[in-house]
């Protein structure tokens, strides 16, 4: 078969970081206590998802429609933001600094898989996303993606390489067009 052939794609062992049925009770925990939770329940967001090995720090905003597929592979920093519909896609480990924003319908994706191999292999890579950074609305980061301290992306970009800290990016791919000042 020239391309992917999926009656031969295998889930690697262990990708998902706990047992089938953490993943489970996780997420029927996420679809019910999580999402219903009134939007001013912040520390009862928090503290579900500490309860499934998050590390979030002090005065984190989670809100209720957002979206973290394995919270043991999560990190926010202190009052840190995350938006109404934002998906952390977190296959791999995210890592959020204090202080930053992701707003509203934001998807940051470790997983993918690769295109070449006939049995479509799954992997994930690591997602950093430096302290004070602002990822404005709809914006997507792609898996082993750093973005540096400070800097903002702008509504509606993809972001598939590093970005440095203390700039302004925009754009499909995300470039930098000027300093934060």
């Amino acid at each position: 078969m020239k391309y992917q052939n999926l009656n031969q794609y295998r889930t690697p062992k262990d990708f998902r970081g706990k047992s089938k049925l953490t993943v489970q009770l996780w997420w029927m925990v996420q679809a019910t206590l999580f999402a219903w939770s009134p939007q001013f329940l912040y520390g009862w967001r928090r503290f579900l998802v500490r309860s499934f090995g998050a590390n979030i720090g002090k005065g984190v905003i989670l809100r209720p429609t957002a979206r973290i597929t394995y919270p043991w592979k999560l990190t926010i920093g202190d009052y840190s933001w995350i938006g109404d519909e934002v998906v952390l896609y977190t296959l791999g480990e995210i890592e959020i600094g204090a202080h930053a924003v992701i707003s509203q319908k934001g998807y940051i994706c470790t997983g993918t898989h690769d295109y070449e191999s006939p049995d479509f292999r799954i992997y994930a890579q690591k997602i950093t996303i430096g302290a004070k950074c602002w990822l404005a609305t709809d914006t997507y980061v792609a898996p082993g993606v750093t973005i540096g301290e400070g800097t903002v992306v702008g509504a509606r970009s993809s972001v598939f390489k590093d970005l440095p800290s203390g700039k302004i990016c925009i754009g499909n791919p995300a470039k930098p067009v000027r300093d934060r000042v």
